[in-house]
């Protein structure tokens, strides 16, 4: 079988999807909405195209996601996130699943303040009976600048097989960048970074990706496309895994993806293109 991943297997830093919505005017200062509790699921489907030097593979994929921002008060905020990744290449069935937990303080006007902690398990063929898992920690900012909002966070990690003392640290970062043509369509762009510590190596990741969204007014429903790029690089390797996605959000406790965005579940976390066995 074609060599997916650079050695040992898991592209651990950042994606998911984002929000966006179309139809008022942007309002350039946003109130403070009354608290109350918002949030959406959403499912995607799309394709996956892996090059290396001389080869190339391509694979099926699909996954979803649900988060739930719940006010503390006016301004503080805990959301919580789960979400399921899948793969199939070759015959073969890799999976991500997990959640997230976010606290944070936000001023819809101007910004909002926190951190946030993950925990993904990884399973399928291959993986032969071992429970993979990783999980990351880190601080998150958001800054709102009329229709604009930017986006960033930085995580430390371990990758870890259940009943070893053994683990992998990661390293990784991410912006954001979120434009609101319209209160219902949204444009965003993103750049990333991470790091897998391999022993004497590292797994390196670079993330680029492209996304459009657009919320049908008077309802919960949007749809989205996404391309994300990851760039591996390990030991004079390095190969390029091409997602395209389209999906569906249903939204609740929001009017639109800009209220969404300032008011309700506004935070995500990266998720990587592709998911591979540990040590296979």
């Amino acid at each position: 079988m074609y060599r997916f991943i650079l050695g040992v297997a898991i592209a651990a830093t950042a994606t998911s999807a984002f929000a966006a919505d179309a139809v008022a005017p942007i309002v350039m200062d946003q109130e403070v909405a009354a608290p109350h509790i918002s949030g959406y699921v959403e499912a995607y489907l799309g394709g996956l195209y892996v090059t290396v030097p001389g080869d190339h593979a391509s694979a099926t994929t699909a996954g979803g996601t649900g988060r739930v921002n719940f006010p503390i008060d006016s301004r503080w905020n805990v959301q919580t996130d789960a979400f399921i990744d899948s793969l199939w290449v070759q015959g073969q069935n890799f999976y991500g699943y997990g959640g997230a937990v976010h606290g944070y303080w936000r001023d819809p006007s101007s910004y909002a303040l926190g951190g946030f902690a993950t925990i993904t398990g990884y399973g399928g063929d291959n993986f032969s009976g071992e429970h993979i898992y990783n999980f990351t920690v880190g601080p998150e900012a958001q800054a709102y600048f009329g229709n604009v909002t930017l986006y960033g966070q930085v995580d430390y990690g371990q990758l870890r097989a259940s009943g070893s003392s053994e683990h992998l640290d990661t390293w990784g970062g991410r912006g954001v960048v979120r434009y609101f043509a319209q209160d219902n369509l949204r444009f965003d762009g993103e750049l990333g970074y991470s790091t897998i510590s391999l022993g004497g190596e590292h797994l390196n990741t670079v993330t680029g990706a492209l996304q459009a969204m657009y919320r049908f007014s008077g309802t919960p429903l949007s749809v989205f496309g996404r391309y994300q790029l990851d760039h591996l690089s390990a030991g004079g390797i390095s190969e390029n895994i091409h997602k395209y996605v389209i999906g569906v959000r249903a939204s609740f406790g929001s009017d639109t993806l800009l209220d969404e965005d300032r008011n309700g579940a506004t935070m995500d976390t990266y998720r990587p293109n592709i998911i591979l066995p540990f040590g296979g």
